[in-house]
């Protein structure tokens, strides 16, 4: 059965446009289902999709003369004199594609659709060379949205936050919190949400920390001790919606700051961290400042270590947040946080238990921002005014 993600309406959109498709994320996030999606709905065969995993598949481009491609791709039926759609999946396997890409697509009338599982790989793979050749989205994965959507729940909300906030309702509210707790419990991977077995979705989610790091880790970093980048990775859990202090994981793990910084570079450019910055309006100021990390997925951080119900709490709404917003978390002078500055319009604080308080500590920190409009996310249901519910989002 297919699934539909929010993303899919953009990219169909894309099908017949003249740029190249490229769709990158985590491990397991749903890129080949995806893919396939998208083969299914080119009308035309004079299309064909390739897996790069298997090496028999990546020996059809590796050909010296770029021209002569067309000589292997012939024998799947596929002709250079019209119109062609070739599907890569897994490109990362064979770093020279983006030259292939760019030639044949330059020559011929040919539009690739690829797939790759790491933006730290794929970004560098498709250089300034290809400006204006391609088209690079993002997969996550699911948002609270789509987990419904997986567990075959319909449901309709409104779409700005203050509808949202104004519509709340506590019999919709009761018919999805359960799922909610799930969420934040296992998270989004679409596999272990489809998988009933409580037993089994842990034994996955450990499957999908193996394969990333016996895979991404090693074939596309130049680590020495891994061990070390494992060590790194189980100190970020219990410090998950907290800013990193970079000297003292240096210091715990007896390395360099800068082998600090190089690696978590890594672990971001690769999806399993994100770094949210300091908002300011300044863009210098805001790169400088200390920044707050958060995991690719509640369930994988939860099998790697203990969260708290808060840290998996804020673990979950930031998943909900990010594939729609440019995310950044805000600092008073006298040291007060706001949990996430959206788009640098929007002010949202993130509490499992709210009321009058919590709202007026908010529009306190918010009040000399310039935000539009301040919610506080809560996780238990309440009619406060300013208060959003998390199951909503």
């Amino acid at each position: 059965m297919f699934y539909q993600r929010q993303i899919l309406p953009v990219l169909e959109k894309e099908l017949h446009t003249k740029e190249n498709l490229v769709l990158t994320g985590m491990r397991q996030v749903g890129k080949t289902t995806i893919l396939l999606h998208l083969f299914s709905q080119i009308t035309s065969e004079n299309k064909v999709l390739f897996d790069f995993e298997n090496p028999l598949n990546r020996k059809i481009f590796e050909e010296e003369n770029y021209d002569a491609i067309w000589q292997n791709l012939a024998h799947f039926g596929i002709t250079k004199e019209r119109q062609s759609y070739i599907f890569l999946d897994e490109v990362q396997h064979l770093p020279r594609i983006s030259s292939v890409v760019k030639y044949l697509s330059d020559h011929y009338p040919v539009k690739f659709f690829l797939t790759g599982s790491s933006s730290y790989y794929l970004k560098n793979m498709f250089p300034e060379s290809m400006a204006g050749r391609k088209l690079i989205y993002e997969l996550y994965p699911l948002t609270f949205s789509e987990f419904l959507a997986f567990k075959g729940v319909e449901r309709r909300t409104p779409i700005t936050f203050s509808e949202k906030v104004n519509k709340k309702n506590m019999i919709a509210y009761e018919l999805v919190v359960s799922y909610y707790n799930e969420y934040m419990r296992f998270g989004g991977f679409p596999k272990i949400v489809l998988e009933q077995d409580v037993v089994r979705k842990k034994e996955l989610l450990l499957d999908v920390f193996t394969s990333y790091f016996e895979q991404d880790v090693k074939s596309l970093a130049d680590i020495k001790d891994t061990a070390i980048l494992r060590d790194l990775i189980l100190l970020l859990v219990p410090r998950i919606g907290s800013k990193i202090e970079v000297a003292k994981l240096a210091s715990t793990l007896s390395i360099s700051r800068e082998t600090v910084y190089s690696y978590l570079t890594f672990l971001e450019r690769t999806y399993f961290i994100s770094l949210l910055p300091k908002f300011s309006a300044s863009i210098d100021r805001q790169a400088a400042g200390s920044k707050k990390v958060f995991f690719c997925d509640s369930g994988l951080a939860s099998v790697l270590g203990g969260l708290s119900e808060g840290q998996r709490f804020e673990q979950s709404v930031f998943q909900a947040l990010r594939p729609h917003h440019a995310l950044s978390y805000y600092q008073t002078e006298s040291g007060g946080e706001i949990d996430f500055i959206l788009d640098k319009k929007t002010a949202l604080e993130v509490k499992t238990h709210t009321g009058k308080q919590e709202i007026e500590f908010l529009n306190r920190r918010a009040k000399n921002l310039p935000v539009d409009e301040s919610y506080v996310v809560t996780l238990d249901y309440t009619q406060e005014k300013q208060a959003l519910l998390a199951t909503d989002l």
